[in-house]
């Protein structure tokens, strides 16, 4: 039987990745989504929940990431800074104007579209890890992929 020592590392090692590009996706700011980052594993920590399931588990990471992310962007601080650009680096000039996209909708619809797209979760676990309808997931995804085609338009020619 392994020790809750372990389980967290196994935790940590699975969805490390996960909870990084979520908080990067949401903040910004690479500085900042190391501090959520571990802050949703020390609260993994202290807390010790005892998951049902591997989705149980992903669902509250998740969850947990995110209401991090709120609590910075609601600081004072963070709200009169300007991030610097910890822009990744693509292969295409394509990716790099989708990823730019991307980070400029509005929080609500870049979290839906990095589980998405991202981290190829479907709707319902979405809206099970966001606490949110399906049919709101659902219509959010559908706004922000507006949104993205609006803004990404006129930068790839009358493609569709």
């Amino acid at each position: 039987m392994e020790s809750q020592a372990e389980k967290q590392e196994i935790i940590l090692k699975n969805y490390s990745e996960m909870i990084y590009r979520l908080a990067l996706s949401l903040l910004k700011n690479r500085s900042d989504a190391e501090d959520v980052f571990q802050e949703v594993f020390l609260r993994l920590v202290k807390k010790n929940p005892v998951f049902e399931s591997e989705e149980h588990c992903r669902a509250w990471l998740i969850r947990v990431t995110v209401n991090c992310c709120k609590n910075v962007r609601r600081c004072a601080w963070f709200r009169r800074t300007v991030p610097l650009e910890d822009a990744p680096v693509f292969d295409t000039p394509e990716e790099a104007d989708v990823c730019s996209a991307v980070f400029e909708l509005p929080p609500k619809y870049r979290v839906v579209i990095h589980l998405y797209y991202y981290q190829d979760m479907p709707v319902k676990q979405i809206s099970d890890a966001l606490h949110l309808k399906e049919s709101t997931v659902t219509s959010q995804l559908c706004r922000a992929r507006a949104m993205l085609k609006q803004k990404l338009k006129g930068e790839f020619g009358d493609e569709n």
